[in-house]
């Protein structure tokens, strides 16, 4: 699939299961009542909390956890969210516009977490192309649309590892990990007294 701003032109449709993860990629199944909370999702995806913000206030990338309501209150970012973060980021600093990627994340939202793993982005740093067979990543190069891409399923290890060692929050039992940070002992310490 092409994304040109507003139009959208899509290769032939490839059956469902027909084919496997690109370069042989495995995924494991993602806990969705496990959330992540701003700076851990930033943490994760190579973001600033500026961004982040950003991107929520503007619907690029919303939690899908738990939104905001209002001040004070916490969002919490799922592992998908944070997939498509860190696939934001990448495509941001190789130069894509922001309309570009904007197409490329609601064309990713349509799909299932199982299918962003079979996916590679390809880009000429104005088009965004999204492969799902090894001949599609062929012909983008060789027809000189593809200068770079993007394996999803590899982005996903990588939020998949770095979210190992980072705090989790549940969103029926509260936080699953808890940060003993300065501030958190202060906030505990001031409810408690």
């Amino acid at each position: 699939m092409r994304t040109d701003g507003d139009a959208t032109a899509s290769r032939p449709p490839v059956p469902q299961g027909a084919q496997g993860l690109l370069f042989g990629e495995d995924v494991s199944e993602q806990d969705e009542t496990t959330g992540y909370r701003g700076p851990t999702a930033c943490r994760a995806a190579g973001i600033t909390y500026r961004q982040l913000d950003y991107w929520a206030r503007t619907g690029l990338v919303e939690p899908s956890i738990k939104p905001a309501h209002g001040s004070g209150t916490h969002r919490l970012y799922g592992f998908r969210d944070i997939l498509v973060l860190k696939v934001v980021k990448r495509l941001l600093d190789t130069g894509v516009s922001l309309q570009q990627i904007r197409s490329a994340v609601q064309s990713l939202r349509e799909r299932g977490i199982e299918d962003l793993a079979g996916i590679t982005l390809m880009s000429d740093g104005a088009s965004v192309y999204e492969c799902t067979t090894s001949d599609e990543v062929i012909d983008l190069v060789q027809g000189g649309q593809g200068v770079f891409g993007i394996a999803v399923g590899r982005v996903w290890r990588e939020v998949e590892g770095t979210l190992a060692e980072l705090p989790t929050e549940s969103v029926t039992d509260g936080p699953a990990v808890q940060v003993a940070d300065e501030l958190a002992v202060r906030r505990a310490a001031r409810t408690a007294g």
